[in-house]
């Protein structure tokens, strides 16, 4: 057999050879660009902080296993309309961005998670020894109501929160319901009914909601109670 013959083949095998492993690293950064491409998707792009999705699932596995120190925060901005009114949305914006990197240091810090749940909301889930509730709450109050220097203008941003622990409610009480529990006791503090520091009794996680909307919040009229 002419040595050209045999040649051939093997020519054909390291060629293929060659090119499997160029094609799975092409495979392979395809993968981790649209991974990329997805995960900024899902960050807020004013605070780069993540939405509701990637949050209420940070909390569902903490639930599951570190449930005694789950402590789920709901801060909301006291004031937004009346910056943007006077200053402009620019201002407006700049105020939510120190908000949104604020919370996240702060709960990266302890080794937690913040989110922009939306408008001037925004949520933290990390945890804490119960007997840190309310050290917490009042060094993150502190932190978020550092004054915001935009154009000259001083901003001093003032913040409600509310804190649910999973260890104060029912054991298949899950993401929704802390959410829920925070969410009302950040509007009970906001409406001064109860002191800043207040954590969400199980009541305040069963309260129902209107049109899945907290009772209080624009468009519903059930009565806080």
């Amino acid at each position: 057999m002419p040595a050209t013959t045999v040649l051939r083949p093997r020519s054909r095998t390291l060629i293929i050879a060659a090119t499997v492993p160029l094609a799975l690293a092409a495979l392979l950064a395809d993968d981790v660009r649209v991974r990329r491409q997805l995960d900024a998707a899902r960050k807020d792009p004013l605070t780069g902080l993540p939405g509701r999705d990637v949050f209420t699932d940070r909390i569902e596995r903490l639930a599951r296993t570190h449930r005694e120190q789950l402590h789920v925060l709901v801060a909301d901005a006291d004031g937004l309309k009346a910056v943007n009114d006077s200053l402009g949305h620019a201002a407006g914006d700049a105020l939510i961005a120190a908000i949104g990197h604020r919370i996240g240091a702060w709960a990266a810090a302890r080794g937690g998670l913040a989110a922009r749940l939306g408008g001037d909301e925004f949520g933290a889930a990390l945890l804490l020894p119960p007997t840190a509730t309310a050290r917490e709450t009042a060094a993150l109050r502190e932190e978020l109501e550092q004054p915001v220097d935009h154009n000259g203008h001083i901003l001093r941003p003032a913040v409600s929160i509310g804190t649910a622990r999973a260890v104060d409610l029912p054991d298949a009480a899950g993401a929704s319901r802390l959410l829920r529990g925070a969410d009302m006791a950040m509007y009970r503090v906001k409406t001064r009914e109860q002191p800043s520091g207040y954590t969400a009794t199980r009541q305040d996680a069963y309260t129902p909601t209107v049109h899945g909307r907290r009772p209080g919040r624009s468009g519903t009229h059930l009565p806080v109670g």
